[in-house]
């Protein structure tokens, strides 16, 4: 089957580099309503058989233009709430930036053991995101759409894909409402099919992708 993963539009938080974790959390900014509205062209031509979102506010928000588009109704999900802050829930500075994809990075590596200060391990965010997926392939259907967060997208790719790794995913983010394509099942393996609207490969030749300063580290709450 293909799994859709889909990143949520602008939030305040993201335009003022907040961590932000909180549930339901922030919506949209006017860009990021646009950017939920730009989607229903960008898949237009993927037939979409069932939509889940987060419980955050801003997968609703950003579902709802789609889901109205191909007449689905989009399901709640907990399990693909973004990364939860923890102990720098809410801040702003570098070292607090730092840690959080510093815990992320080392999930990507494979060490689903560290935990984020005063949130979750690893093992307990890949675990919940599968479970979702899991659910997903029960349905029985060609294609699903997941519409999540950035950080939790990019941990669950480099544990869960054949073709996508630390090293991938430490240069290539993933934008407001940017979309990653993945076939696959459970059984058999998952394999990134396209990334932002490029083969892995061709995003890999491309280099760093992110609308963030190349000096900075990502938010992608």
């Amino acid at each position: 089957m293909r799994l859709i993963l889909i990143r949520h539009g602008q939030t305040p938080a993201n335009v003022e580099g907040v961590l932000e974790s909180t549930v339901p959390g922030p919506g949209l900014t006017a860009l990021g309503h646009e950017q939920a509205a730009q989607l229903v062209d960008a898949l237009a031509e993927s037939p979409i058989d069932a939509i889940f979102v987060s419980s955050m506010v801003r997968t609703h928000l950003t579902a709802a233009p789609l889901a109205a588009a191909i007449g689905v109704e989009p399901a709640e999900r907990d399990g693909i709430r973004e990364i939860a802050a923890g102990d720098v829930e809410g801040n702003t500075d570098a070292d607090s930036v730092h840690q959080y994809v510093h815990t992320l990075l080392a999930w990507c590596g494979g060490d689903l053991d560290v935990r984020m200060p005063g949130a979750e391990s690893g093992h307990e965010v890949i675990g919940r995101f599968d479970g979702v997926v899991a659910e997903a392939e029960a349905l029985g259907v060609e294609t699903v759409a997941l519409v999540s967060h950035g950080a939790v997208i990019r941990a669950w790719c480099a544990t869960r894909t054949s073709n996508v790794d630390l090293d991938f995913v430490s240069n290539h983010y993933v934008v407001n409402t940017g979309i990653v394509m993945v076939d696959g099942s459970t059984a058999t393996g998952w394999e990134v099919a396209s990334w932002l609207g490029e083969s892995v490969t061709e995003a890999a030749a491309m280099g760093v992708t992110s609308d963030h300063s190349p000096a900075s580290e990502p938010l992608e709450d």
